[in-house]
């Protein structure tokens, strides 16, 4: 088990990579925070060894997804609906919502978090396709994929080039 002072600077350090992670998979905000509990819990009550920094990044991401997965799977997910969807208003608190933002989350999930990744993050596609479980070829794929799907997307919205 981790020390208090361990699990805080963790906090500290990957709060918005796991925030992030968890509103472009859940795009709920009361969801964000059940997921970003589970983490953080885990990571102190699982004590993996870390290489280096990078490889702990790497451990929150994997936990993330894979909770934000699971949670998705839930049966009480699947039988329930979001109060946001009930009263038809933005799943985000912020009103100005960038159209590039929305058409990222628009995509489907094994584009979004590629998306995510690369561009956010900071990740090679070698390094995604490791993180994921993936072939590099099929990260690339994803990518091209997700940057043309959101082309027809931002072109329909008036930002041609």
């Amino acid at each position: 088990m981790r020390s208090e002072q361990e699990v805080i600077s963790a906090i500290d350090k990957y709060a918005d990579t796991v925030q992030r992670i968890c509103i472009l998979h859940l795009k709920n905000y009361a969801d964000t925070e059940d997921i970003f509990q589970t983490v953080f819990i885990k990571y102190a009550l699982k004590s993996p060894e870390f290489i280096s920094d990078d490889h702990e990044k790497a451990w929150i991401i994997r936990v993330t997804i894979n909770a934000c997965k699971d949670l998705l799977k839930s049966f009480f997910k699947s039988h329930t609906t979001s109060f946001e969807e009930v009263v038809e208003e933005p799943v985000c608190e912020q009103e100005d919502y960038s159209d590039v933002l929305s058409a990222v989350q628009s995509l489907p999930e094994k584009y979004r978090i590629v998306v995510y990744l690369y561009y956010y993050e900071g990740y090679t596609a070698l390094e995604i396709g490791k993180l994921l479980g993936k072939n590099v070829n099929t990260i690339y794929t994803r990518l091209n994929r997700s940057k043309q799907i959101m082309k027809e997307k931002l072109r329909g919205d008036g930002y041609e080039k």
